[in-house]
C-alpha cells in the first residue's frame, strides 16, 4: 500500500514547516523581526493545534472518511471494546440481523479478552487497531510514544487474531503532526467516521439513532462505543438498543454492511 511511497506532508505541514524556517531566517537577517517571527510560529502552533482536535479534519494528513464507491454500502465501526458484559450482546444482534462490522479495539483489552476477540473474528467481524491503551493524552505524545503505542497494538492484535490491522482510528479522533508520518511507517491508514452517535455520553436511544440515520446514504462509516457506552434508562448500553433500529432502517434503504476494508479494497 504505502510503504512503497515516500512520506508526503500535507500542504498545511508544508506551509507550517516553511514559516519556522522563514521566521528563523528573518530573525537572523532583520533582528527586529523577533517579535513578529515569534508571533507567526505561535499562531501557526494554534492552528495546527486546532486541526487535530478536529477529528474528521485532513489538514494534518489523510483521513477517510466514507467509503469512495458508489456501491449501496455503509461501514458500522464499533469502538473502545471488547468488552465482556456489551461486546457478546452486540455479537447477538449482529449475527441475528446478518450484519458485518468493524471494531476498532483498544489492544490491551484485547489482551485480556481472547475468547471474546476470537469470537469476533469467527463471526466475521474484523478488528483494527484503536491504539494500545487509548490514552486520553495521545494527542500530545510525540512521535516515539506515538509508535510505541501503534506498533504494540499491531502486534497485539495480529497475535489474537491472526491478520494485521489495517487501519487506525485515533483514541477521541484528536491527534497531532506527528501521527501520519507514523501511520505511513507502519502501513496504516487513518479511519474516522461520516456521522457517530455520540454514544458515551448520550443516554437517549431514540436521539442516537436519529443522530446516525439523518440523512444517511451509501459510503457512510457510523461510530458506536461497545466500551465506555453511555446507559439508557434501563441501564444497559445504550448501544444495544440503538442497533437493532439503525440495522432495521438502514436494511430498508437497501444498504449493505460491509467491513472498512471490504468497502475500501478498490481504493487500497
Amino acid at each position: 500500500m504505502m510503504q512503497n511511497q515516500k512520506w508526503q506532508a500535507s500542504p498545511l505541514l508544508k506551509a507550517s514547516a516553511a514559516l519556522h524556517v522563514g521566521a528563523a531566517a528573518s530573525a537572523l537577517v532583520w533582528p527586529g523581526s523577533i517579535g513578529f517571527g515569534i508571533a507567526s510560529v505561535i499562531a501557526n502552533h494554534v492552528v495546527l493545534a486546532s486541526a487535530g482536535l478536529w477529528p474528521r479534519s485532513s489538514l494534518l494528513g489523510p483521513n477517510v472518511l466514507r467509503l469512495p464507491h458508489g456501491r449501496d454500502e455503509i461501514a458500522l465501526t464499533i469502538d473502545d471494546g471488547p468488552d465482556p458484559e456489551v461486546t457478546p450482546r452486540v455479537l447477538d444482534i449482529l449475527a441475528e440481523k446478518n450484519v458485518r462490522a468493524t471494531f476498532f479495539c483498544i489492544a490491551a483489552k484485547v489482551k485480556n479478552q481472547p475468547a471474546l476477540v476470537w469470537r469476533i473474528v469467527d463471526e466475521g467481524h474484523h478488528i483494527e487497531n484503536h491504539s494500545m491503551q487509548h490514552r486520553h493524552y495521545f494527542s500530545m505524545m510525540g512521535m516515539g510514544g506515538i509508535k510505541r503505542e501503534l506498533v504494540q497494538a499491531q502486534q497485539v492484535i495480529e497475535d489474537a487474531t491472526g491478520r494485521r490491522p489495517q487501519f487506525f482510528r485515533a483514541p477521541a479522533g484528536l491527534r497531532n503532526p506527528f501521527l501520519d508520518p507514523v501511520l505511513h511507517q507502519l502501513d496504516l491508514r487513518l479511519v474516522s467516521w461520516t456521522r457517530r452517535g455520540f454514544d458515551t455520553r448520550i443516554h437517549d436511544a431514540a436521539k442516537i439513532t436519529q443522530r446516525l440515520l439523518a440523512n444517511a446514504k451509501a459510503g457512510d462509516i457510523l461510530l458506536l462505543h461497545d466500551g465506555n457506552a453511555a446507559r439508557s434508562k434501563n441501564g444497559q448500553a445504550v448501544i444495544l438498543e440503538v442497533l437493532p433500529q439503525l440495522i432495521d432502517r438502514l436494511s430498508q434503504q437497501n444498504l449493505r454492511f460491509v467491513s472498512v476494508e471490504e468497502g475500501m479494497r478498490a481504493d487500497c
